[in-house]
């Protein structure tokens, strides 16, 4: 019996939208002159954002109303979209390259990345194949490998566009879930070492991601135009100090920081706002995960359990992510912050994820199927 609650977690939905707020208030900050200097228009990059923000508080809205088993009945047909979709991506002519990646479709005059609409299919779908094999006594490569594979083509698909970041992720979180789920250590060892070792290869293989790599290694070493948007992020954050130049002073936006407004935008928080609103940024997505895995420990079903547990990974790892590339400890993905960078399809997918979060703790229980 589901015990229908009354009330969301209000916590987690107000911390949503205050990364979105500060999301906006920083895109604007960030952007402001480089959109005057390109577009005429100051506003350009703020109007776009609000505009998301509100569709995607409106996709929250709707997720977080409906039945969290509503998306456990379609995860297959939304995974078959993801894969649809991405693979359109690779398609000369229909994909649309940016800097060298090609990581966009456009419909309707609107961009927007279907590797970001991966990252929720693979998680529902993983959650529900995982769900319902869980009282089964299965093989291993029946309970555990079919998952794997459907995350692995995805990945593959990204990886090919170049994403590695996204990559990364997505079979990050395949892969918790099925430590979550029960897998044998020995045989998840198996599968974190033939993933890491065709990682290795690629990186090995492509000249871009060993750039990046050998950059983060040896920085003294790499060419300035390598290590130029990690040296600029961190110049940003550091003169910072403990509470920032103050909203607007950023000289880091003013065309040495690379990306102000998208993937570096911690950097601008880190010199505007100081150590004190970068610690709020960071404190915030601590929260998340608080709550994020309170809700999947207290879900009524596994599937509900596996699904909360697999979204608040997946946003929490790549603000992480972010963090880490910020601060020169990762190499550059090309991954944007959850609910602060510009950017739709990200933005409005982070909601839509927040939104199922919502909905599974409306039917919390005071002992879940994890706890």
């Amino acid at each position: 019996m589901i015990a229908k609650r009354l009330s969301y977690d209000r916590l987690l939905c107000s911390v949503a939208l205050v990364l979105v707020g500060i999301g906006i208030v920083m895109v604007y900050s960030a952007s402001a002159i480089k959109a005057q200097d390109k577009y005429g228009d100051p506003f350009f990059f703020l109007k776009k954002q609000i505009l998301w923000a509100l569709i995607g508080f409106a996709v929250m809205v709707w997720a977080m109303y409906r039945d969290y088993r509503f998306f456990q009945r379609y995860a297959p047909l939304l995974f078959l979209l993801s894969i649809v979709l991405l693979g359109l991506v690779l398609v000369p002519g229909i994909g649309v390259k940016v800097n060298s990646a090609q990581r966009w479709l456009r419909l309707f005059g609107v961009s927007f990345q279907p590797s970001e609409l991966a990252r929720l299919s693979i998680v529902l779908l993983v959650a529900r194949i995982l769900s319902r094999s869980a009282d089964r006594e299965e093989h291993f490569a029946k309970r555990f490998l079919k998952p794997l594979i459907l995350s692995g083509l995805a990945c593959v698909l990204i990886v090919f566009q170049p994403h590695i970041g996204m990559a990364a992720v997505l079979m990050s979180a395949a892969l918790a879930l099925c430590f979550v789920a029960g897998v044998r250590l020995r045989h998840l060892s198996i599968v974190v070492l033939v993933v890491v070792t065709l990682t290795s290869l690629f990186v090995l293989t492509q000249p871009y991601a060993r750039t990046r790599v050998m950059t983060l290694l040896d920085p003294h070493h790499a060419s300035s135009r390598a290590a130029h948007q990690t040296y600029q992020s961190i110049r940003a954050i550091g003169p910072g100090g403990l509470l920032g130049r103050g909203l607007g002073d950023s000289f880091g936006k003013l065309g040495y920081l690379p990306e102000s407004h998208t993937e570096f935008i911690f950097a601008v928080v880190g010199e505007e706002a100081g150590l004190v609103g970068g610690l709020l940024v960071v404190s915030l997505f601590g929260i998340i995960l608080w709550r994020g895995t309170r809700i999947a420990l207290r879900a009524p079903d596994l599937f509900a359990a596996y699904a909360a547990m697999g979204i608040t990974f997946t946003i929490v790892t790549q603000a992480v992510i972010n963090f880490g590339v910020v601060v020169g400890l990762l190499p550059i993905t090309g991954l944007p912050l959850p609910l602060v960078s510009f950017g739709g399809t990200s933005l409005v997918t982070t909601c839509f994820c927040i939104g199922i979060l919502l909905s599974i703790s409306r039917y919390q229980t005071a002992r879940g199927r994890l706890a």
